[in-house]
């Protein structure tokens, strides 16, 4: 055997193996990048249901100022947790929107309590109810939001593409999450 062919087979393997790291470098980056941007939309879309919420308070807090006279503190409490939860980051989404699912659950409370021609109002239930429904789309988005940071940080987790990820600047994300049991609970706004 000449020297040239001993050289020649000595390097194949190693382009060889140099070849399949680069590719699975590569398909396993751009996993991690889908799934990135999988997580990016999925919280978009979760924004999406909170603004519709948003968008229903100012008109539930008028219908309720005409009848709930006394309530000025708990509708300027609510107006405030909208506003500072359309106003937050991200990453204080959850502690924002705890308070406003929290300050949407004691007017209800009042108003159930103590309103009873409010209860009775048409343009009152039609929001409630439009508020109800924009409860349980933000619940599923959450719930599609947590799969898609769970799928995430598997990837992120897991060897070998943890390697992967280290390179990429990635770092485990945590769940949206609600602290309180008692804020796990879609606010009752039926009457």
């Amino acid at each position: 055997m000449s020297n040239g062919l001993i050289a020649v087979c000595a390097v194949v393997p190693i382009v060889a193996l140099a070849l399949i790291y680069f590719i699975w470098y590569f398909v396993t980056k751009n996993g991690l990048i889908s799934l990135v941007n999988d997580v990016d939309e999925s919280f978009s879309a979760m924004d999406i249901h909170m603004k519709k919420r948003y968008d229903l308070i100012p008109n539930l807090v008028e219908t309720c100022k005409g009848y709930t006279k006394h309530e000025h503190e708990t509708l300027a409490r609510v107006t405030e947790a909208r506003n500072n939860a359309m106003r937050a980051a991200p990453a204080d989404k959850p502690e924002a929107e705890k308070e406003l699912t929290s300050s949407l659950r004691v007017l209800f409370n009042k108003v159930h309590e103590a309103y009873p021609e409010l209860k009775a109002n048409g343009q009152f239930n039609n929001l409630s109810s439009q508020l109800e429904q924009a409860e349980h789309e933000i619940a599923q988005s959450r719930k599609y939001y947590n799969a898609k940071i769970k799928l995430l940080n598997n990837r992120i987790q897991k060897f070998p593409s943890c390697f992967v990820a280290k390179r990429m600047g990635l770092e485990r994300k945590p769940f949206y999450e609600l602290d309180d049991i008692t804020e796990r609970q879609t606010p009752k706004v039926s009457f």
